[in-house]
């Protein structure tokens, strides 16, 4: 496991895909804290014209507790996008390189290399949630937004990084499709058709019980008047997540890997 992990983060620190999904953190850091300078003072709403428009369509307060929940809710949006690319790059690029059979020739176990990706996925995912809260605390800081408190705060972070976890746990069918489709293609396609299942089934009142709408309902994107998806949401967001990664292990173990 140790070897393969190593191999893994080798890999990543030649890519330039994490510098990528970081530059994309930071400028949802960015745009959320210029949403915040917006709504901070309604003249300079009017003044922007159809950003300050926008930003008002946002929902959001321009306080702390607002910036953070709307932090939260970036990353129920843009997670799943970034996170899901992260997955279908770690598992796809081994065909797309014609690297898997060089890689399963290696004495390490193919559930070891499986484990290992996930396990770098898993620290991605991390990073970048980090990334994104200290980013914006910084902004919110320069900001002087009001409402600061260290109870507070802390549960606005707290909350951001549980809604990524969960978006990061939802991406590992991705990593299925990719292996299947040996290569990224398939895992793209397949990416794009979560989704919009998800924003449309969302909209249709059964995000509760569909993965992939879960972040986006536990971070609040439907407003104060909807109910966050509650234990039977998570519960299935765990499920899929394992599920994902444990038929994706299996694969690996039992396909015909011929390229």
């Amino acid at each position: 496991m140790r070897e393969a992990w190593w191999a893994e983060l080798l890999k990543v620190r030649r890519s330039r895909l994490p510098w990528i999904t970081g530059l994309a953190f930071a400028i949802a850091a960015l745009v959320c804290g210029m949403f915040m300078f917006i709504l901070a003072d309604p003249a300079r709403a009017r003044a922007f014209g159809l950003i300050g428009g926008k930003a008002q369509l946002s929902g959001a307060s321009a306080d702390w507790p607002g910036y953070l929940a709307l932090l939260a809710q970036a990353v129920a949006v843009g997670g799943l996008g970034i996170y899901g690319l992260v997955a279908i790059w770690l598992f796809g690029r081994e065909f797309s390189d014609r690297t898997a059979i060089d890689l399963l020739a290696l004495p390490t176990s193919r559930t070891a290399v499986v484990a290992a990706k996930f396990a770098i996925a898993a620290l991605w995912a991390l990073l970048l949630a980090l990334l994104l809260a200290g980013l914006g605390l910084l902004i919110g800081a320069l900001l002087d937004l009001p409402a600061w408190s260290a109870p507070g705060v802390a549960a606005g972070v707290g909350h951001l990084l549980a809604t990524a976890g969960l978006a990061a746990v939802t991406t590992t069918p991705l990593a299925l499709a990719a292996s299947i489709g040996r290569g990224y293609l398939a895992a793209v396609g397949v990416l794009f058709a979560v989704i919009f299942a998800a924003q449309v089934i969302a909209a249709l009142g059964y995000g509760a019980v569909f993965p992939w709408s879960v972040p986006g309902l536990y971070a609040g994107i439907a407003g104060p008047d909807q109910d966050p998806p509650g234990i039977l949401g998570v519960g299935l967001v765990a499920a899929t997540g394992a599920a994902g990664a444990v038929a994706t292990a299996w694969w690996w173990n039992r396909a015909d890997h011929t390229r």
